[in-house]
Parts: structure tokens; sequence; C-alpha cells
């Protein structure tokens, strides 16, 4: 009622079901306000109600999850239409069963004129300010459309768009979501369509309600044609199926594909495609007998949680991880699921013994939404994040602001061990040549590989003898890594993998003291005197150098021959600097300059290569199939150069001169 159920549907589906059958024993215990008498709904203050010009009915759920299911409704189907052995098989429209908000919409004249919630199906809520917002949703109708039309459907939220709202919610902060369908239906039910519109929400029509001065086809398959031909989306997972052999091999099927949908589904719905059938078929109490909705194994369960461990990233993130007595959800056994941080646990309120709701939809990994509201047992202390890491021993910190603990012994760090090595041979880092995700796994889980600097003791007898690794491949690999040996104060930096230092603040480092040791050494006071360099970059460079076994990864890399010129990258104060303090964004693709060698160029020449443009931003170089930051540039008056332009300011005395360059169209 309120977008934040206190039990699983799986949980509340079997409570219902015992309600029945006590009803069903003892009928002087039926009342006329039981749930089993009504749709369930309630109206929140702050909207107006709507009275449904046709009910909005809910359907009867069938929680066998096997294909008998499907084959008892069919039999049920049959026996009430009369129909013998010999008669031939009922004609079934079967869709899916979408997990979301239903919504009534109207059109008069084929505008849209008001939207609905179900409310207890007779009465709904205006939601029209906030229906408008979702894009899916026209607001008139294609072709000739009726002087008045109901299309029912679903509002819901894909799972991607869940995931990346649910991480924006911790990233502020703020309250995160159980599940789609709540975040759709609070999105919905807000007061404030503001609110609304940042809300991914998405819609699939599979209804009518009121419909005047217009033929409706015969079958519903067709009627859902119709309204997709009138521009509303239908969802595209949907048949007509021949009796209960059609309705099992659906229910089959989009079982299998369940979790490649990008959107949550609890189960299919069966519907007699007759529309004459369905009029000879009628209703039952609150639910038409032509239809059933065939539910899937639930995607969220109730189980107790065991204790909490913590879980090591390959980034050295520190997840709070439950372990929980094993449950089934989402079609597989769960005794694991993420907390993701301290703070989301906290709102949670979830402890060591209680009773929790798990929930497992698609790929998505297991997570546990909240506790089952009731007393607890006894008194358990509140989960702790350490402050050391349970792998290595290294510190954890969080960051200033941040939400999440991490271990700072990046480079020692058995569990960052594989990303460590990945970043270090990347080709803006150390650039080492055939050091890729299979090869690090095949050294690492070896034993061959344990810490960066045993990279370099690889020779091609050690490497050959791994599977897949011929001897010319080795040779390859032991000659990239030889290579790799003269490089650049910015790249070896950068390929330490420090915790908020990108290429750029690593040019930066470098420019500003030109040597490693001088880096290591400095304070953060001295740290901040870099431009661009903040209060959390500093502390966590500070951070990372502080840990012995970092500084002893470091000087065995240099004791493994890696150098560079000392004092290299720091800023020549005799060199021309015609771009210094200019800050230039390149898009597109340049005719002789790659995007790597622009950006060379301009930070050699004092500038700053930034990836987004903004009013800060002094010139835009822009080449072929220039995307959006090109329409950004123009939008706010940046000049904008091609890369004669380009080459012309590089030449110039000052970046006074860009304002003579030739812009690019």
């Amino acid at each position: 009622m309120l977008d934040a159920p206190e039990v699983p549907d799986a949980e509340y589906d079997r409570l219902f079901g015992e309600l029945q059958a006590l009803e069903a024993a003892h009928p002087e215990l039926l009342t006329p306000d039981s749930p089993t008498q009504r749709v369930l709904g309630q109206l929140l203050a702050g909207f107006a109600p709507v009275r449904h010009a046709v009910a909005m009915l809910s359907i009867r759920t069938e929680t066998d999850t096997e294909a008998s299911g499907a084959i008892n409704f069919d039999a049920r189907v049959r026996r009430e239409l009369g129909l013998g052995d010999e008669a031939p098989p009922v004609v079934y429209a079967a869709e899916l069963k979408f997990d979301g908000l239903a919504i009534n919409l109207r059109y008069e004249q084929g505008v849209l004129v008001q939207a609905a919630t179900r409310g207890d199906g007779e009465t709904g809520e205006d939601v029209t300010q906030n229906i408008r917002t979702i894009g899916q949703i026209p607001l008139r109708l294609q072709g000739s459309a009726p002087p008045v039309l109901e299309v029912r459907g679903e509002v819901f939220m894909r799972r991607d768009q869940f995931e990346r709202l649910n991480e924006r919610q911790r990233e502020r902060g703020d309250k995160t979501f159980v599940n789609p369908r709540n975040a759709a239906a609070g999105a919905v039910r807000q007061l404030d369509p503001a609110i609304a519109a940042r809300r991914p929400l998405s819609f699939f029509a599979y209804g009518l309600g009121e419909v005047q001065g217009w033929a409706q086809p015969d079958t519903h398959s067709a009627t859902l044609d119709a309204i997709e031909a009138f521009g509303l989306p239908v969802c595209a997972d949907r048949t007509v199926a021949n009796g209960a052999d059609g309705l099992v091999a659906f229910h089959r099927a989009i079982g299998a594909a369940r979790d490649a949908l990008p959107f949550d589904i609890d189960g299919v719905v069966y519907k007699v495609n007759s529309l004459a059938l369905q009029q000879r078929l009628g209703f039952v109490t609150r639910e038409p007998r032509w239809a059933v909705a065939h539910k899937y194994p639930a995607q969220e369960q109730m189980t107790t949680l065991e204790r909490i461990e913590i879980q090591v990233g390959r980034t050295g993130k520190l997840t709070p991880v439950a372990k929980l007595a094993p449950v089934f959800v989402g079609g597989t056994t769960v005794s694991n699921a993420t907390l993701h941080n301290l703070f989301e646990l906290r709102r949670k309120g979830v402890r060591v013994g209680d009773t929790v709701i798990v929930r497992r939809a698609g790929d998505v990994i297991p997570e546990v939404v909240g506790r089952v509201p009731g007393p607890r047992a006894g008194y358990v202390p509140n989960f702790r994040m350490p402050r050391i890491c349970p792998v290595c021993g290294s510190a954890a910190r969080r960051e200033l602001g941040g939400m999440d603990y991490r271990c700072t012994g990046g480079l020692f760090c058995g569990a960052q061990r594989k990303q460590a090595m990945l970043h270090f041979a990347g080709r803006r880092a150390m650039d080492i040549e055939g050091l890729g995700d299979k090869l690090v796994d095949q050294l690492v889980d070896s034993g061959l590989i344990r810490t960066l600097p045993e990279l370099y003791t690889l020779g091609v007898a050690k490497l050959s003898a791994l599977d897949r690794m011929g001897e010319k491949s080795a040779a390859n690999l032991v000659a990239g890594l030889e290579k790799s040996k003269q490089a650049t104060l910015p790249r070896f930096l950068y390929a330490l993998g420090i915790r908020q230092v990108g290429e750029t603040t690593a040019k930066d480092l470098a420019k500003h003291f030109g040597s490693l040791d001088r880096i290591m050494d400095a304070s953060v006071e001295q740290l901040l005197q870099v431009p661009d360099v903040g209060p959390i970059v500093a502390q966590s460079i500070r951070t990372f150098f502080d840990q012995p076994h970092n500084r002893e990864v470091v000087e065995q890399l240099r004791a493994a021959g890696i150098h560079w010129a000392e004092g290299e990258g720091a800023v020549d104060s005799a060199a021309p600097q015609p771009l210094a303090g200019k800050t230039l964004v390149l898009t597109g693709t340049l005719p002789t300059l790659s995007r790597d060698e622009a950006k060379a160029l301009i930070e050699a020449a004092g500038g700053k290569a930034a990836g987004s443009v903004s009013k800060k931003t002094s010139f835009v170089v822009a080449g072929e199939e220039a995307g959006s930051k090109l329409d950004k540039a123009r939008e706010l008056g940046v000049p904008v150069l091609d890369e004669a332009g380009l080459r012309a300011l590089l030449a110039a005395p000052s970046g006074g001169a860009a304002t003579e360059m030739t812009a690019s169209d």
C-alpha cells in the first residue's frame, strides 16, 4: 500500500492462500472487507480520487510453478465451457506478468487526459502529472483514435536503471529501494512530478478499460496489436497458444529466458483469447474465470542472517557479505548475499540473527534488502567494519566523504593482485604487450607470480610451460617486459594504481616534483600545491606511500631495472608555454594526430586536456564525427578549432591568438 511491503511476495501469497482456505472451510468468517473479496490498495493523501468507469480487477494467481499449473487452468476453462475431450483446444493469449504498478490511461479524442492507479479496483489515485514524465507513454495517440479509449498497463523499472538509481542513492547517502517494483511505484506516487521525472520508468500496455466509439477486435491478441498501432508500447514477448501444451511451452520458454530479460517478471499470464468466450466464462467474486497468472519461483524469500563476513574486491573495496541459512530464491539456492557497505547495512537495520528478506533477480548478485519487522530474540552487537584488511593486514580506510572502506595495500594485497597487474601492464601505463586477462589469471592462479616485481623475473622457459603459451608468444612477452623498463615518471606513477591518481594527475605530479622520491616523501600540504590536487587526492597519495610494503614494491620495481630520466616531466621554465592556464577538450578524429598525440602536445605546451566541455573550457578541438561535445561547445559559445587551428595555437607565443584561428564546422 505504501510501496514498502514488510514481507516478500511469496510469503504474502502463502498467507493469502491460507486465508482463502480458512474462509472456504468456515464461510461464517467471510466478511465484505476481507482481502479475498476486493483488490487491495489504499489512497494516499495528496492525490485526487478517480472512480474507474470499468473496475480494475486482479486475476487469480497460480502458485504451482510447474507445468501442472498451466494444465490445471486449461482443465478448469474447458470444464466451465462444457468442452468434452473431443473438442478442439482452447486458444489462449499468453504474455508476461510484469512486476510493477498497474495504471489506467484515459485518452479522449486521442489525447491523454488522465492517468490513475488501480487503488482498490473501484477508485484509484490521479497520477496524471507523474505519468506524463514517462517518455514511452504518448500524450496523443497515432491514427484515428476513438472518442474514449482507456488503456491499461504496467509502469516498471528496468533492472539496469534500478541498479544505477540505487548506486546514485548510495553515493548521496540516501535511502535505497528494495526492488524495481517498489522504486517504480514510489516514483509514480510522488507528490512532486519533478522527482518522478528523475526516475527512469518504462511502460507496457496489456489491456483496455472503458471504450466508446470503437469496434474492439474479437480477440485479446488482436486488441494488443491495435493498442500497439495507436503508438503505445506492447511487450513483444507474447504469443497465441493452443491448449495446455501451448501454455506449458510458453511458460517453459519464458522461464528459461527470464534472467536475460531487462526487467523483472514474477510469472506469465494466460487469457482466453476470444472475447466472446471471456464473456461466457465471466467472473467469480474478484477474479475473471478466463485468466490466470502462472508464477515462477519467487525472487524474494525470508531466511536467517547467520553471520557477516568481509569480502575484498579486485579494487580493494571491503564489502560486508551476509552468510545466510540457505534459501531457494530466484531459481537457485542462495547462502551468500551482499550488504553493499556499512551505511547501507545501518539503513536496513539488519543484525546477525535477524530474519531478513533476500532478493535475487536475473544475473544481479543476491542482496539482503531488509529485515522482517518483529522482536529480536536477544541483543546482538551491531556489525563494525574492520580497520585492517582481512586478506593482507594493511590498513582499511574510508575516504573523506566516501561510502566504502578500502584496503590500502593495493600492490601487496592478494585480493587485488590480478587487477593491479592488469592496470600496471595497460597501454596507458607500462604498456606491456601480451600481458592480458587470461595470462594474468594463469600467472596468479598457478602461483608463478605473487607481486608486480616478479613479472620481471619471468623467462621464456617458465612462460612456455603455461597452457596455450608457445615459445614465440613467451619470447614476445619477455621482450615486452624488457621494453617497459624504459619508462617515464608519469606512466610509472599511473601504473602504480594509486587511488584517485589518473593520467593527468600523474603528469601534474611529475611536472611539479620532478622525481619519484620527492613525490613519495611529500607531505599533504606539499601535495596540495600541485594544480588540481585536492584534499582527497593528496591524502590518497600520502596513504599509499605510508604503507611500507607499497614502498618496498616500488623499490623492487626500480631494482628490476625500471628507469626514467630524473627530472623528466618537470616544468622547464625556459620552454615556451603557449597554452599555460588554458583548458582544451578533444572530440572526433583529427586528420593526422591521434587523441594521445594531441593530448601530449597540449600538455607539453602547458595546457590541460579535459574530458568534458564547460564554461571554463578555453577551446574545443574537433575532428570528424565530433559528437555531443561539439554541440555543447556551440551552446556555450566556446571557440572551436580544427587540427590546423590547434597547431597554429601551439606555435603562437601565447594562447591569446586563439580568436584568429579558423573554427571547425
